[in-house]
């Protein structure tokens, strides 16, 4: 038989496991992007949130119509980003850019 205090700690450990497994599939490209399917957008920044968990940008674009259509963009944390040179103020809105990246 288990001691009660050993089972607590056991229980505990399972369910920092167990949560960290599903932190870890929350944060999965493959389970929210298909990177078989890529895609390139060029349009003006409307509107940018640096916000955790992730930063966004939205840009307007034309489709093959002539509608102008609003994408949501997500992009890493803003922790990630700073890290890797960028900072909130380095898009405007009105800036043009060009998306690559994964439906």
């Amino acid at each position: 038989m288990i001691h009660p205090t050993v089972f607590l700690k056991l229980l505990l450990t399972l369910t920092v496991l167990l949560t960290s497994f599903s932190t870890a599939a929350h944060h999965s490209f493959a389970a929210q992007y298909d990177i078989n399917k890529p895609i390139i957008l060029v349009g003006k920044v409307t509107k940018v949130e640096w916000t955790n968990p992730h930063a966004r940008i939205y840009i307007d674009v034309l489709d093959e119509a002539g509608n102008t259509l609003n994408w949501n963009i997500e992009l890493g944390s803003p922790n990630f980003l700073k890290r890797a040179g960028w900072s909130r103020n380095d898009l405007k809105i009105a800036d043009e850019v060009t998306i690559n990246g994964s439906m």
